[in-house]
C-alpha cells in the first residue's frame, strides 16, 4: 500500500524545500490587505515561509515579499507581520526528522 502524499513548500526566506504544514503562508486575498493564513486554505496568492524568526527577518526585507506575492506590501502589512514575527521561536524545535 502506498503511503500518503505530503505537499512540499519552499520557503521564500531560506529556501528550504518543507512539508507544507511546517510553513506557515503570507497570503493576498483577492479584497486586498495582506495577512497570515495559518490554515494555509485562504484564497489569493500566497508565500511561505518557516516558523523561524530569522526567516522572517529576511522575508521582510523590502523587496522579498513583494516579489513572492508580486504586489506591494504597504508599511502597516509589515508592521503586522513584524509582530506576527516576535511571536515565533528564534529557531524552530527539531521535528524529528533525519536529514
Amino acid at each position: 500500500m502506498g503511503r500518503k502524499h505530503i505537499p512540499l513548500r519552499t520557503c521564500v526566506a531560506c529556501r528550504q524545500v518543507r512539508p507544507k504544514r511546517e510553513l506557515v503562508r503570507v497570503v493576498r486575498p483577492p479584497e486586498g490587505e495582506l495577512m497570515v493564513d495559518e490554515r494555509g486554505k485562504a484564497p489569493g496568492r500566497g508565500a511561505y515561509v518557516c516558523r523561524r524568526r530569522s526567516c522572517w527577518c529576511v522575508v521582510l526585507k523590502p523587496g522579498r515579499l513583494e516579489h513572492a506575492l508580486r504586489t506591494v506590501v504597504s508599511e502597516q502589512e509589515r508592521e503586522a507581520l513584524r509582530q506576527y514575527a516576535e511571536r515565533l521561536p528564534e529557531d524552530e524545535p527539531e521535528s524529528g526528522r533525519d536529514e
